[in-house]
């Protein structure tokens, strides 16, 4: 990512997110502080802090992530509403992702409530997203709902700009309620959206996510074919996936193919040894150790 923190507007703290590398972002918001203290009077200091204790959060340093926020809840100026709303959403998310009880529930609606009042369009969207992660399946779905609803109809186009992962977070509850033609649809949309934002590798995730859900419908020989386009897209690239690698291994070992499965399902290993993803779900990768040794 070519940005850094001398060559973007003090409102446009977004552009130094990368979100694959929370590390890197975190540098990039550090950089930004001196600016945002001393540009403006000050105007962007808390919300430039919030951004940063996101970065930290990502990275599961929780306490330095809370200590973040107390910052950025002594440097907000009176009559901030966009401050405080990114203040009420970290917050919230660092409750999530530490699995504090409630899970940031009322931060996430105290936000929403707040962005629909002041107009930030986009700031509500994230916190209607939010709740439909943090809700029950059958309050998270209408959570989503009006998040995709208040996306597609802003002028906003940082607001838009959510359509693609909210069409992803509800094709995984359609998925997960059993309805695959449903999530396919939704997941076309993510690709569809994230290709023409120019967000390629998110749309290889989108099209990683129809074929997962061909594969649950019974469509294997399709699915296998559409992980093998994308491995070798990545190979192409210089880069390899092992969520891919572990479909290829699912979609042989439905065909009955297991030896082909079990190198597959090796370097699915490899790669997802020390992903954080996986940090929840141990079985997940026990199961693929398993499924990769030779019988005896």
């Amino acid at each position: 990512m070519g940005l850094d923190a001398s060559s973007i507007p003090l409102d446009e703290l977004d552009a130094l997110w990368d979100f694959d590398d929370p590390a890197a972002s975190e540098a990039r918001f550090r950089a930004m502080l001196p600016r945002a203290r001393d540009e403006r009077d000050g105007a962007f200091e808390a919300e430039t802090l919030t951004q940063l204790a996101r970065a930290q959060g990502l990275q599961r340093r929780f306490d330095e992530a809370a200590t973040t926020l107390d910052d950025a809840g002594r440097a907000l100026r009176p009559g901030d509403a966009r401050g405080r709303i990114r203040l009420l959403l970290e917050r919230g998310r660092l409750a999530n992702t530490s699995a504090e009880p409630g899970r940031g529930r009322d931060s996430f609606l105290e936000a929403w409530e707040l962005a629909g009042s002041v107009g930030e369009d986009a700031l509500a969207v994230d916190a209607a997203h939010m709740l439909g992660l943090v809700e029950p399946p059958d309050v998270a779905w209408s959570w989503n709902d009006r998040a995709m609803t208040l996306a597609r109809s802003s002028a906003d186009p940082r607001a838009r700009g959510w359509v693609g992962s909210l069409a992803s977070n509800m094709g995984w509850a359609r998925h997960d309620a059993g309805d695959d033609d449903g999530a396919i649809e939704l997941f076309e949309l993510a690709r569809d959206e994230w290709l023409a934002d120019g967000r390629q590798a998110r749309a290889r995730i989108a099209r990683w996510s129809i074929a997962r859900c061909r594969r649950s419908r019974g469509d294997v020989e399709t699915a296998l074919g559409e992980q093998k386009a994308l491995g070798a897209e990545l190979e192409a690239l210089g880069e390899a996936d092992g969520y891919v690698f572990e479909e290829l291994g699912e979609c042989l070992l439905a065909l009955g193919r297991d030896d082909e499965a079990r190198p597959c399902f090796g370097r699915a290993a490899e790669l997802l040894g020390d992903d954080p993803g996986l940090a929840d779900d141990p079985k997940r990768l026990e199961r693929l150790r398993s499924l990769a040794q030779t019988e005896p």
